[in-house]
């Protein structure tokens, strides 16, 4: 698509990087049948297709509206788009790109701008999980799009939450908590050492690591997101270079999609920044989701094993880890191996779900009718537990479902103890 940048983006960052991937556009359309939100809306400006020309529009110094703001807010970034796209388009760094810009350009309300600086400041301060345990407390007595967000009784058993192995092993890899996570569904983390260790492999943590920088990013804050950035790269950097007494880890491995899609991301985000570049790109290049070790690890818990249960899982492959990193087929495949019965869903297991990170809570009526569309694809499997490999999709599917949903690891966990 060919594309003529107005002055005051000409030699810019964006701009450049903008025009590239724009360029490459050839406006096909194929991307608007794998858009969730094409799916549910119908309008051409709400598939990715419409959504990079008001982005090229803009480049061109064309007026920046309200309406440009809310189509690009109804992105989820699920990327799926770019599965389909014959081109390369790299959709998912345009629309980072075509929210920053707007976002200078384009005033929100004065509401809209609250509860995304409550977003931003509130799920990565350190008061996120004392408000966690209140807002537990109170849970009957809240609204119930808050009810939503709290999980409830179905959304796990916590009491192995803290239980986190002891043993040194030569293997050393190095895990990002996240920043709900821990507070939200804290035995993920903890699962994921307990599978790591019974393979043989220990897991360390960074104590300067925080968010990965997703949340900030996805919420127009690319300054923020970077920040975020460098300071998980110099939380890391003594461990990933083997300046410490742990010696140096094999692996940054993530059990959070989202986070992991990210982080793999830091060598493209932090390239302009020379202080930063080659650090950035060596920790994208040792970042790995835990599911890329299952190869490694199948071998050694084949024997270890207690029992593996005679339940049915329904698997939810989040759109971070099937379109973002273009990770398909490998938890499935590999928890069959060790004798678990998982199926995907016959129909759309491609799509979003609608969390989509703080999407849910910014566009709850769409998010709620594609979780809804999801869950009904999943209901003809039967399963006993829905099993997914990202904090926002389980958080987001336990809301509409008195199924249990878990993390994959931790239904591999419960089996080894």
């Amino acid at each position: 698509m060919q594309t003529k940048l107005a002055a005051e983006f000409q030699g810019t960052r964006q701009g450049q990087e903008a025009e590239a991937i724009l360029r490459k556009c050839v406006h096909c359309g194929f991307c608007t049948a794998t858009c969730p939100t094409y799916q549910l809306l119908g309008d051409e400006l709400d598939g990715p297709r419409g959504r990079i020309y008001l982005i090229k529009q803009m480049l061109e110094g064309a007026p920046v509206t309200r309406k440009t703001q809310l189509h690009l807010d109804r992105c989820l970034t699920c990327r799926n788009c770019e599965t389909t796209c014959p081109s390369g388009v790299q959709y998912g760094h345009l629309i980072d790109i075509g929210r920053e810009l707007v976002e200078a350009r384009v005033e929100r309300p004065a509401a809209e701008k609250a509860a995304r600086w409550t977003l931003k400041a509130g799920l990565t301060s350190p008061l996120f999980g004392p408000a966690m345990k209140l807002g537990r407390l109170a849970r009957p007595l809240l609204p119930a799009a808050l009810k939503d967000k709290l999980p409830g009784a179905a959304a796990g058993d916590n009491s192995r939450a803290h239980k986190w192995p002891t043993r040194e092993h030569r293997r050393k890899v190095l895990m990002l908590l996240g920043c709900v996570q821990p507070a939200m569904m804290p035995n993920i983390n903890s699962a994921t050492a307990r599978v790591l260790d019974a393979a043989g492999i220990q897991t360390l943590v960074a104590d300067g690591a925080g968010c990965c920088g997703a949340l900030r990013t996805h919420l127009s804050d690319a300054e923020g997101g970077l920040a975020d950035m460098r300071r998980n790269i110099d939380a890391w950097w003594p461990l990933v270079q083997g300046l410490t007494s742990q010696g140096r880890v094999e692996a940054l491995v993530m059990n959070a999609s989202a986070c992991g899609l990210t982080v793999k991301d830091y060598g493209h985000a932090l390239a302009h920044d020379p202080a930063y570049a080659e650090k950035a790109r060596r920790v994208s290049a040792l970042t790995r989701d835990v599911s890329e070790l299952l190869p490694d690890l199948v071998p050694a818990l084949k024997g270890k094993l207690r029992t593996r249960g005679s339940q049915r899982l329904a698997f939810h492959p989040p759109c971070t880890l099937q379109h973002g990193q273009q990770l398909r087929g490998g938890i499935e495949a590999h928890l069959r191996e060790l004798g678990f019965d998982v199926q995907l869903a016959a129909s759309e297991s491609h799509l979003c779900c609608g969390s989509a990170g703080t999407y849910s809570v910014l566009q709850p009526e769409l998010s709620n009718a594609l979780r809804d569309r999801k869950l009904g694809h999943l209901a003809p499997i039967e399963a006993q537990t829905i099993i997914s490999a990202n904090i926002g999709c389980i958080q987001h599917l336990q809301s509409g479902t008195a199924t249990p949903v878990r993390h994959w690891i931790e239904v591999l966990d419960a089996a080894l103890a």
